[in-house]
């Protein structure tokens, strides 16, 4: 995807998120890896969205959406006004509920397109350090959750600086592995868990969503 293009869907995400219904509140989007670092054209566009609590559920609109489209969980994990809008966006997780992080990835991005989206109750800085501990403890580096990222939208703001800055490449940070040493890893770990995960990328393709919870 070359860099234009990548940072029109980032805009494109923004919007949506800024102005129409969504499966769930969002409290964040970040951007992060190669089109944080300037890079063109951009392998894979990773998008990172802070999701918070749906509140206000509604069961008897759940039970409805149940009933006719066999899934569970609307009115509960994801908005019934949403998905009673949009029935041809609602995914489920392998149980047959409804799953926010594949609604999100469904109405925010096209199908065909490199993009990773992550999903997460936490903040994009939070999970850095949860997931480099969890990745480092159980030895699967490509797990790790690449630091180097800008925020774009927070509490209902999105930053036009901080786009224009990507749209220049302004941005710049050190290399995978030096943002890793600085955050506690021993350099020859941070190499090696650097090296593990630009493999890991290598073999990912399409569109591809994560949801986690901290």
């Amino acid at each position: 995807m070359d860099r234009a293009n990548a940072l029109d869907r980032v805009e494109a995400i923004l919007d949506a998120v800024d102005s129409e219904p969504l499966p769930v509140p969002v409290r964040e989007v970040w951007v992060y890896g190669d089109v944080a670092l300037g890079l063109d054209p951009v392998e894979r566009l990773n998008v990172y969205v802070t999701k918070d609590l749906l509140l206000g559920g509604d069961s008897e609109a759940g039970a409805e959406f149940e009933a006719t489209h066999g899934v569970k969980g609307i009115g509960q994990s994801v908005s019934a006004a949403w998905a009673e809008a949009y029935p041809d966006r609602v995914r489920t997780n392998g149980s047959g509920h409804a799953a926010p992080e594949k609604c999100l990835a469904a109405h925010l991005l096209p199908d065909d397109e490199p993009i990773h989206l992550e999903v997460c109750n936490a903040s994009f800085e939070d999970n850095v350090r949860q997931r480099l501990k969890g990745a480092v403890a159980r030895d699967a580096y490509e797990e790790i959750l690449d630091p180097r990222g800008v925020c774009l939208y927070a509490e209902g703001q999105h930053s036009d600086s901080a786009l224009k800055k990507l749209r220049g490449g302004e941005l710049v940070f050190p290399t995978l592995s030096e943002s890793l040493s600085m955050l506690g890893l021993d350099s020859e770990v941070a190499d090696e868990a650097a090296e593990t995960l630009r493999e890991y990328r290598a073999t990912q393709s399409g569109r591809t969503v994560r949801g986690d919870v901290v």
